[in-house]
């Protein structure tokens, strides 16, 4: 992330430039790979304290700040009405992928997680959304069925109620609804996080 101001619209122009990166991270490391592979020169600015690095990036002691895009993002919106003041370089210099995770050994509560997620997924690649949920109840479609528990047995499998996956969709929506509402203000392209059938990495099993 750079300084509107600054002209900089590229991580291609960030030669030479000086970095706010917080110590030991893998940032860290792929900020190094990242101007190494380039040929590019450029000094990082290493500062322990999130909040102590933020502030000597909005004071100038650097030219860009790099951390987890959604980290990136967070720090702009935050920034409120002078959010456009700040800008998210294109460039994604490293695959860090970011997931749910939960305690290890709890590998029923693990399954519950992971199914959510599968739920959520499910329902938006059947064109299902919280509001048309409903409507759906009657569908003979063995996939809508099955998502929402008017055939098989997955809930129970997964200890809970065979109509689980419709509260979920109900209450919180499809993946697409999720993100429209809670990720997509922050100015975070959706990207590999569309739908696979859309040119995405984001993919369920069946439902049986």
């Amino acid at each position: 992330m750079v300084k509107t101001d600054s002209g900089v619209t590229s991580a291609a122009q960030l030669n030479g430039a000086t970095v706010c990166i917080l110590p030991g991270t893998s940032t860290e490391l792929a900020v190094a790979d990242y101007f190494r592979d380039k040929r590019m020169q450029f000094t990082p600015i290493l500062i322990e304290n999130v909040n102590g690095l933020r502030a000597a990036f909005m004071a100038g002691r650097c030219d860009a700040y790099s951390t987890d895009a959604s980290a990136l993002a967070s720090t702009r919106f935050n920034e409120g009405a002078n959010a456009d003041k700040l800008l998210l370089l294109p460039e994604i210099i490293s695959k860090e992928p970011l997931g749910p995770f939960v305690r290890k050994g709890d590998d029923k509560w693990f399954d519950i997680v992971r199914w959510t997620h599968f739920a959520m997924l499910e329902a938006e690649e059947l064109g299902l959304t919280s509001a048309t949920l409903d409507a759906a109840a009657s569908s003979t479609s063995p996939d809508v069925r099955r998502l929402l528990g008017s055939e098989g047995e997955l809930g129970n499998a997964l200890g809970l109620d065979n109509r689980w996956a419709y509260a979920i969709i109900k209450q919180v929506g499809n993946y697409g609804e999720m993100w429209d509402r809670d990720i997509a203000p922050l100015g975070i392209p959706r990207s590999l996080n569309r739908l696979w059938k859309q040119g995405g990495l984001q993919y369920s099993p069946p439902f049986r």
